[in-house]
């Protein structure tokens, strides 16, 4: 592919994680072809990632007034784009006029159209749809860009392959899925379930912490098992928000496959997701089954028993990235350790918590290591 005729200075993460960005995408088609899928997005070479990131990263560092860019790339032709709008002129691929387009595509869900155009890479436009494992890069504040693909389901939360913020680089490490205690959420957010065109969402818990996460507020979830009330040695009395089990998310995810491509399915899911991330806000924990029916919102969790939790391990899911036992204190504040002493107490149960800062934890018991495992995925959700 074609490189840029003028350039800001290198950046030299772009050219160290290029590589690994086609590698990752490679991957990713070989997967998707066993599973029968032929349409995909045209996949860049090593020398147009770095370009386009090196391009973005600029663009970041730059205020367009008194703002910086927030914006979404993606690499793909316009004919392949759906219903795009699409410039008389294709613009050059530079800072500038990154930064100046900024404004007009800020927001989720709008990308800009990269393309060879003769001997350089330009923008041709924008686009709402892309296609499977498309290239998409989105700066998201000054110096921190997220590497990105495109999953089967367009509503579907992208799959993350790095994080790159100033000179550090983040990269999906995701063989972190075939670990034997690896949680659901973790196995969906690192998997490649959608691969081919689905008919509904990978994970309803993805989608569920996407959304706590965007919320801004913090706040924590607990999966516990369908049936019966066990949870409840763990809450302290009253339980101020109890609820006869609300089945609004569990009746959406009720209908048949072949109906979830409608857009009403789409919206109705949508808002029931955020209906119970909302709830997340408010203080204490909010609580769900297995069959995603709410049974509880603003608990506050107690130990059971005389055992506290007093270790537990912490991993982050990317390349490099060794496993460390703490104390549950060096996690965050109350939120967390709350979380952990709920797991800890309620081997079954899964707990999600997301911090105002935009980290987000898993807990989740590990019978491998008889512990509180705490799995940082931050990284993918971003």
């Amino acid at each position: 592919m074609p490189e840029q005729t003028k350039r800001k200075p290198g950046y030299p993460a772009a050219r160290i994680v290029a590589p690994t960005v086609v590698e990752h995408l490679a991957a990713h088609m070989a997967q998707a072809r066993e599973l029968g899928v032929t349409d995909f997005a045209p996949q860049p070479d090593a020398r147009t990632v770095e370009a386009v990131i090196n391009a973005s990263f600029w663009a970041s560092l730059r205020r367009e007034e008194g703002h910086s860019p927030k914006i979404s790339l993606a690499f793909l032709p316009p004919e392949v784009a759906g219903h795009a709008m699409v410039f008389e002129r294709p613009l050059p691929l530079n800072p500038r006029d990154l930064a100046r387009l900024s404004p007009a595509v800020e927001g989720p869900g709008t990308h800009l159209g990269v393309w060879p155009d003769g001997d350089a890479l330009r923008v041709w436009g924008t686009t709402r749809r892309v296609p499977t494992l498309c290239f998409v890069l989105e700066v998201v504040e000054p110096g921190l860009l997220v590497v990105k693909y495109r999953r089967g389901d367009e509503y579907d939360k992208y799959g993350t392959v790095a994080v790159l913020e100033g000179e550090r680089i983040k990269v999906v490490d995701e063989a972190g899925a075939a670990l034997p205690d690896c949680p659901t959420l973790l196995s969906s957010l690192l998997g490649f379930e959608a691969a081919a065109p689905a008919a509904g969402p990978v994970n309803v818990l993805t989608q569920l912490a996407v959304s706590m996460r965007a919320h801004g507020r913090g706040g924590s979830l607990l999966v516990v098992p369908g049936a019966g009330d066990g949870w409840h040695a763990s809450a302290a009395r009253p339980i101020p928000y109890t609820v006869t089990p609300f089945a609004d998310l569990a009746e959406v995810l009720a209908v048949p496959a072949g109906e979830r491509n409608r857009t009403a399915w789409r919206e109705a899911f949508r808002r029931s997701v955020d209906g119970i991330a909302r709830l997340t806000a408010v203080d204490g924990a909010t609580v769900i089954n297995e069959r995603y029916e709410l049974l509880a919102f603003g608990v506050k969790i107690v130990r059971r028993g005389s055992t506290r939790v007093e270790r537990v391990a912490v991993t982050e899911p990317v390349v490099g990235n060794t496993s460390t036992v703490v104390e549950p204190s060096r996690l965050g504040g109350t939120r967390h350790l709350s979380a952990a002493q709920f797991v800890h107490d309620q081997h079954d149960a899964l707990a999600m918590v997301a911090s105002q800062d935009g980290r987000f934890t898993v807990f989740a018991w590990s019978p491998c290591e008889g512990l509180v495992h705490a799995h940082r995925v931050e990284t993918l959700l971003m």
